[in-house]
């Protein structure tokens, strides 16, 4: 397996009211958000196009589980499959099911402090 994580792909974390937290960043810090939060574009060492989403969630969102925490990170990855089985035979926890969507492969790992980690394989139509 050649890399592993390649970026980080999002910050996810709790916020008592979303819709202000996302005003609040817009108006203050210039966010550009929308529904989801935002996305920051960049460039990684090779010259890809990349994003990193930024969402504040509800407090009682059950996305997380089974983390107790008010965050959660997301990583980029590249060959999310087998990146999966090679923790598994590593010893780590996996949650759920791999789950694909027009944007890109997601699955989620516990890791030693019980953080959920969410792992995201982008597709390159995500980018065009």
């Amino acid at each position: 397996m050649k890399k592993r994580v390649t970026g980080i792909g999002g910050l996810f974390f709790k916020a008592k009211d979303p819709k202000a937290t996302k005003e609040w960043y817009h108006k203050h810090l210039g966010f550009p958000t929308d529904d989801w939060g935002c996305s920051f574009w960049w460039k990684d060492n090779e010259g890809n196009k990349c994003s990193t989403q930024w969402s504040p969630f509800a407090e009682n969102t059950k996305y997380y589980e089974p983390s107790q925490k008010d965050f959660m990170f997301n990583y980029r990855v590249e060959n999310l499959v087998e990146l999966l089985q090679v923790l598994k035979d590593e010893g780590v926890t996996i949650v759920g099911e791999m789950q694909e969507y027009e944007y890109g492969k997601f699955g989620w790992i516990m890791d030693n402090d019980s953080n959920k980690i969410e792992l995201w394989e982008p597709k390159d139509a995500a980018f065009e």
